[in-house]
């Protein structure tokens, strides 16, 4: 596939976020500093932003948007669509061309056999087994021992977009190229025993993300796999005291 591409723009993605939160700073702190400051500050940040985004723009047009026009299938145009469609627009995507989704054609699949799963500690359904994954309060992601993305659940709230795209891609192309290193360092020490934990926590503007990576193991310790587990832990900090079941106020 068309890896290097994508990889640098991605990259621009996150300088732009990066300069975004730079003005956003300027902003709210012009007080605090001489007009002349703020005046040379906002324009070199201003500057760097429009140089940043032209050059994007530019790779979009003449380079991203031409390889994938040789490479990418209709069938996978109508995902790509219905994907958009899902994640959302940008914000000066022109109304006229956000019109429905046209009828995603109907592709035959080999229908799951029907019956119950029989766990160590239970028997449910199909339909039993996603609907309690979607209802936790977390998202969650697997990547299999080859380090490849099996599976997403649909949580109600997502606090990261993702979309069925990334079934199949190999997780180091579903990160910035900057943390790819540490990514792979994480995977390494599960897959060695060396570790079966990794958890970071980050501000998502107000809110704040706990993130965790659980090595998956069977029975034997064998190494199956990585999962991701993100929640939103704003709310739960602020819990204090006890409420208890008799509590409860229907």
């Amino acid at each position: 596939g068309i890896t290097e591409p994508p990889a640098i723009m991605w990259m621009e993605h996150n300088q732009l976020r990066e300069k975004k939160k730079h003005l956003k700073g300027l902003l709210e702190n012009a007080s605090n500093m001489s007009f002349q400051d703020f005046k040379r500050r906002l324009g070199e940040l201003v500057s760097a932003i429009n140089d940043t985004l032209n050059s994007h723009i530019f790779k979009e047009n003449n380079i991203l948007f031409p390889s994938a026009q040789r490479v990418v299938t209709e069938q996978e145009w109508v995902e790509v669509r219905a994907d958009f469609d899902e994640i959302g627009y940008c914000c000066f995507t022109p109304t006229n061309l956000i019109e429905k989704m046209a009828e995603k054609p109907a592709v035959e699949a080999k229908a799951l056999a029907e019956g119950l799963l029989h766990f160590e500690t239970g028997t449910l359904t199909k339909e039993e087994v996603e609907a309690i994954l979607n209802t936790l309060p977390v998202d969650i992601t697997f990547v299999d021992k080859d380090d490849t993305v099996k599976f997403f659940n649909k949580a109600e709230k997502r606090i990261f977009v993702r979309t069925k795209a990334i079934l199949g891609r190999k997780v180091q192309l579903c990160h910035p190229e900057k943390s790819i290193h540490v990514v792979n360092r994480i995977l390494e020490a599960f897959k060695r025993g060396e570790k079966d934990v990794a958890e970071f926590w980050i501000r998502k503007g107000d809110r704040l993300i706990h993130i965790r990576y659980f090595a998956v193991r069977n029975r034997e310790g064998k190494y199956m796999g990585t999962m991701e587990v993100t929640q939103d832990i704003t709310d739960l900090k602020k819990i204090e005291g006890e409420k208890r079941l008799l509590d409860w106020e229907g």
